[in-house]
């Protein structure tokens, strides 16, 4: 009897090329070092404090045939800057590597090490940029998209159609037109992508955050134009803390107005100096950034279990749905509109989470034929478990359903997931699962968790 295999080789990271990263040096290296990961659909960056590397896996099938990655060293702070979190942010057509910084800065890199952007959230350590892929529950096909910069009781959110439109300006500038640019010293020629910042330290410091998604305005509040955000987060004092955002728009327009117009007069103002004092050489003194101030965050509720800490956050598509891992080894189901833990599982330290949709209870000549258009329906929203310690895999079926799969994983694997679906665009009908994806970084297999159960 042939022997039934949970997971589907898809390419081969040349991890003999990441020695600098400590590859190779002992077994089990991916998981024993602090290294940051993100994938994409063809690219695998992986980085640690001063150094990132971005691997293609989509073009090669075979380990020898794999492309030399492209390094990425970013310009840090002399006073010890570090990255702390790295995040592939696809919108349409554009693509772009996000990396945050111990001091509070957002760096955006292409594929090719060119930087893009850089710019200041807020003091403090970045913990975790979390780019999301929104479905609109009116028009199935059609997405919305958002980073979230979560720091120490700080969160910052991105609207995607900015990112977008800041995105498509650098694109399109030539080439000549960038290095022009960056020779003049002109950093912010592009401007300042308009942002949204909250005070979440009501409860305590985050150790991890996430928006979840809008929420209704509060009660017997006069009907505005503001948006109201939900906001979970996890951290020491309050194990899961929930917050309502407000979003502010008028300081978000006038942010926009001053981001756009105020780089380009400075540099007018400068270009015009240096033609008429050019034998001066005065070093000008640079202007110390400030930060945007807070919008208004309303407290909902905590909960607070001394010693059990929050540590990680998982969100499912919709958002609706947390897998929160604490200190005690144990992870928390939890549903985010009703702010009430629906599953609890023990025995998990170390425990990673991605929600991931499989092919459940239905017939398998039927799933896979060619003439099947595959919906949302067909699929059923899972939770996968990564128990290092335990060396497995197990996949559970949401809310309340029963362990579905369990799959042995070598000691050294990481379990992945890109930050938008393979294949999801308006012009498909067909829905792109949310999939998970297994690295050994000894032998540096790429593989996905098998959709169908057989």
């Amino acid at each position: 009897m042939a022997r039934r295999t949970h997971t589907t080789a898809v390419g081969w990271v040349p991890c003999d090329e990441l020695s600098e990263l400590g590859a190779g040096q002992k077994e089990g290296w991916l998981t024993d070092s602090p290294l940051l990961a993100s994938l994409h659909s063809r690219y695998l960056a992986l980085a640690d404090a001063s150094l990132v590397f971005v691997l293609g896996w989509e073009e090669y099938r075979q380990p020898s045939s794999a492309a030399r990655p492209v390094r990425i060293r970013p310009s840090l702070s002399p006073s010890g800057g570090k990255i702390t979190a790295v995040e592939w942010i696809a919108v349409d057509d554009l693509l772009a590597l996000a990396l945050g910084t111990s001091d509070g800065y957002l760096l955006f890199y292409s594929q090719e090490a060119d930087q893009i952007h850089k710019q200041f959230v807020y003091p403090g350590r970045v913990l975790r940029l979390r780019f999301r892929e929104i479905e609109d529950k009116f028009l199935g096909d059609s997405f919305s998209y958002e980073l979230c910069v979560v720091m120490p009781g700080v969160i910052a959110r991105f609207d995607g159609s900015d990112i977008k439109s800041f995105l498509q300006r650098w694109f399109n500038d030539g080439w000549e037109g960038k290095l022009q640019k960056t020779e003049e010293g002109e950093a912010d020629t592009y401007g300042k992508i308009p942002h949204q910042v909250w005070n979440v330290s009501k409860f305590g410091a985050c150790a991890d955050a996430a928006i979840t998604g809008i929420m209704p305005p509060p009660l017997l509040e006069l009907p505005s134009r503001d948006r109201y955000y939900r906001a979970t987060t996890v951290g020491d004092d309050a194990v899961i803390s929930a917050y309502r955002l407000s979003e502010d728009r008028s300081r978000s327009l006038v942010g926009t107005i001053l981001s756009k117009v105020v780089p380009v007069t400075f540099s007018t103002i400068a270009s015009f100096s240096k033609m008429i004092w050019w034998s001066e050489q005065v070093q000008p003194k640079k202007p110390e950034v400030k930060p945007q101030s807070f919008a208004k965050a309303s407290p909902l509720t905590c909960l607070k279990d001394h010693p059990r800490k929050g540590e990680k956050l998982t969100l499912s598509p919709s958002g609706s749905l947390a897998a929160i891992t604490d200190s005690l080894g144990r992870i928390l189901l939890l549903d985010t509109q009703a702010l009430v833990v629906v599953r609890l599982w023990k025995g998990y330290r170390d425990a990673s989470c991605l929600f991931m949709e499989m092919f459940v209870g239905r017939d398998k000549a039927s799933s896979s034929s060619a003439h099947h258009e595959q919906t949302k329906s067909d699929y059923c929203l899972c939770l996968a478990i990564h128990a290092p310690k335990k060396g497995i895999i197990e996949i559970w079926k949401m809310r309340t359903g029963p362990c579905l799969l369990t799959i042995q994983c070598p000691k050294g694997s990481k379990i992945l997931q890109p930050s938008t679906r393979f294949g999801s665009s308006s012009t498909s009908s067909s829905h792109a699962p949310l999939e998970v994806f297994l690295w050994n970084g000894d032998s540096g297999q790429l593989s996905v968790l098998n959709r169908v159960i057989s």
